[in-house]
């Protein structure tokens, strides 16, 4: 029987994130976006889920801020998260949101904001409620927040450079 692991991303793994990007979303912009935010060293955090060795998901969380009356809060994004299509519907996905958040929270980490099926991470908490008020480049109902204590529920969300360059490619 084989074991599912979650453990922090290491340099050696970059290779097989950017595979696991591509396969998952069926494209390149996922993968230049890791690669972007990493290489601009906006990543707070970043785990892979590891199954008989092989890496077979990944998620990223970068920074990001509120501004708002001159004042900048942090809080983090959650972008992307993916798994390899032959590992869909086997808890990986949900497995890797649920350790990123406990790190997160240990890390004192208060706000998170991702861009998003609503029902896939309303399971973990978000909502468009909580992220209605922030103006941002990508306010929808798929824009969600997910607060852990005391955060903005207002002002303008400023995502790191990359996210800028994906909206102009």
């Amino acid at each position: 029987m084989s074991m599912m692991s979650i453990r922090s991303a290491t340099a050696k793994d970059r290779e097989a994130i950017r595979l696991v990007e591509e396969h998952a979303f069926g494209q390149k912009a996922e993968a230049g976006l890791v690669d972007a935010l990493v290489e601009s060293g906006n990543t707070v955090l970043e785990l892979v889920a590891e199954e008989d060795g092989h890496v077979v998901g990944h998620i990223l969380f970068s920074r990001l801020y509120v501004e708002d009356a001159g004042m900048q809060f942090p809080a983090v994004a959650l972008a992307p998260l993916a798994v390899e299509p032959s590992f869909h519907g086997t808890g990986i996905g949900g497995a890797l949101v649920r350790e990123a958040h406990l790190r997160l929270k240990q890390a004192g980490e208060t706000l998170s904001i991702v861009l998003g099926e609503p029902g896939y991470y309303g399971r973990f908490g978000y909502t468009h409620a909580r992220a209605a008020g922030f103006e941002s480049d990508y306010q929808c109902d798929a824009l969600q927040a997910l607060a852990w204590g005391d955060a903005p529920a207002a002002g303008k969300l400023v995502y790191a450079p990359a996210f800028g360059a994906e909206l102009a490619a």
